[in-house]
């Protein structure tokens, strides 16, 4: 159930010393093929790392032969020396497992504006290249692990193909394409237009809807290789729900181990007059420091969810709002429903349900409670 569950497809993940815990931190995915076709999709904030700049490059070709990743440094806001030391990661890759530099993206996660130690990743590269493995997909995971408390991975089989994946992520999680680093691998026969298309539409509703804490990474990258190896062409539909299926998996283990998180919110927006709508509405809910507050203290304050509401721009009247808390109708027209005392928050598990009564239109939006624990993980963690 990893990245190498798809045929064709090697992983590894060593400790290159990049991490002065000594913990692993660089990892390889290499596409043994016979196909090589890619698709990826980044982050949109304005400021992105050397790393970003470089993969968007090699996937305009739509051919991606090998994946190198790291975590213990972002190579972020290091000017030309970082996208030199990026073009050096790409070309040692290639010579280490013997494909073009051009077609091997490189991904890197950590501390911001910090160039990293390129004697290490050069040896490192070597090492995990030495290491290579169709079972090496948990290695890898393991070795882009920051601030994780566990590595994450999934896969889903079909008839004769299969999807997997890997993610890595606990902080600066919020919607702009990606929210972290993620490969997905298929051993089906498909081609870079169908890659691209299946993972634009399951990232949409997957990926784009965690809103753990609101601050989007200078990295954030997800990738979708596929090797062929297993000879079979899917059908467009099923495979689009084979990659949609791997995403929400991954996009839940996110949450789940978000930074400090006890609580794990779901937030349900229905009766929207537009997709749109519902999702301007689920993500200022998942952004209200209030509310996530108060959901941490098994508080089931209502009123904090109206408040989030009435600052979008979505369609709806405020005397027809109705909200449930783990499905207890605690709002009905815009003012108090059932007794709040009846929304039991003891679980890990919480759903926020908003029905502006608008329209016919819904989305989901995922993120999670506010902790001291967040707090104190943030202020010590410089990024």
């Amino acid at each position: 159930m990893t990245v190498t569950a798809a045929q064709g497809f090697l992983a590894s993940g060593v400790a290159a010393g990049i991490k002065e815990s000594g913990s692993p931190d660089l990892a390889l995915v290499v596409n043994r093929g016979p196909s090589r076709a890619a698709a990826g999709v980044f982050t949109s904030n304005r400021v992105q790392a050397a790393p970003v700049r470089w993969s968007r490059r090699v996937l305009a070709g739509r051919r991606v032969s090998a994946v190198v990743l790291n975590s213990g440094g972002a190579n972020a806001c290091t000017g030309e020396a970082g996208a030199l030391d990026t073009r050096a990661m790409a070309e040692r890759t290639a010579d280490a497992v013997g494909v073009d530099p051009d077609e091997v993206a490189v991904c890197s996660t950590g501390l911001i504006g910090v160039r990293l130690p390129m004697d290490r990743v050069r040896a490192g590269i070597g090492t995990a290249a030495d290491a290579l493995s169709p079972l090496g997909g948990g290695d890898a995971a393991r070795a882009v692990m920051t601030t994780d408390s566990v590595h994450k991975t999934g896969a889903v089989a079909r008839s004769g193909w299969t999807v997997g994946g890997m993610a890595k992520g606990a902080g600066m999680l919020a919607p702009g394409l990606a929210t972290m680093l993620v490969v997905l691998t298929t051993d089906a026969d498909a081609s870079g237009a169908l890659l691209d298309s299946a993972l634009r539409a399951a990232v949409r509703t997957t990926f784009d809807r965690v809103d753990s804490d609101g601050c989007m990474s200078t990295n954030d990258t997800v990738l979708l290789l596929a090797s062929g190896a297993s000879g079979e062409v899917p059908d467009a539909g099923e495979f689009t729900e084979a990659v949609h299926a791997v995403c929400a998996d991954l996009a839940r283990q996110l949450v789940a181990d978000a930074e400090g998180a006890s609580k794990e919110i779901e937030i349900e927006v229905v009766g929207a007059a537009t997709e749109r709508d519902a999702v301007t509405v689920g993500r200022s809910v998942a952004r209200n420091n209030l509310l996530k507050c108060a959901l941490h203290g098994e508080d089931p304050n209502w009123g904090r969810v109206l408040s989030a509401i009435g600052t979008t721009d979505a369609v709806f009247d405020p005397d027809r709002l109705d909200v449930a808390i783990n499905g207890v109708w605690v709002c009905r027209d815009g003012a108090a429903g059932e007794p709040r005392e009846k929304a039991v928050l003891s679980g890990r598990r919480i759903t926020v349900t908003v029905d502006l009564r608008a329209g016919d239109a819904a989305a989901v939006v995922w993120t999670n409670d506010l902790t001291a624990e967040y707090v104190h993980e943030n202020s010590a963690y410089s990024s």
